[in-house]
């Protein structure tokens, strides 16, 4: 097995982006009515972490079909660490609470892009 932290020297030395972020699986872990009672401190709790930087991109996942909710969902946080994103994830009110549990990964974005489209007179913004 290669150790991360060689795997990351050597993507960037190959010129990838080697930008590190980390992945959380949240998953139900009690009753619906749980995760529902949560929804609004969870949602405040994501606001917040997307004002302070460290809420890469958040939502719900649907099963393998992709025609129905499982009730999964991706949280991608920034973080200095691994250990710095175990606490913003413990720290959601849905894991808090032992309404949701999550598994946590590193998470290494080599390629890919996105493109950015803002209206200067109309203020819209829309990513692709």
């Amino acid at each position: 097995m290669v150790a991360w932290a060689d795997y990351k020297a050597d993507a960037k030395a190959r010129g990838a982006l080697a930008l590190e972020l980390y992945a959380a699986v949240s998953t139900p872990a009690k009753e619906p009515a749980d995760v529902k009672a949560n929804l609004p401190d969870h949602l405040a709790y994501q606001a917040q972490l997307e004002r302070a930087g460290a809420l890469a991109f958040a939502g719900p996942m649907s099963d393998e079909t992709g025609d129905h909710m499982q009730g999964m969902g991706l949280i991608i946080y920034r973080a200095e660490s691994l250990e710095a994103a175990r606490n913003l994830a413990e720290n959601d009110p849905m894991h808090k609470s032992g309404a949701r549990a999550f598994t946590l990964r590193r998470w290494m974005i080599n390629e890919g892009s996105m493109t950015l489209s803002v209206g200067l007179s109309t203020g819209h913004a829309s990513l692709r």
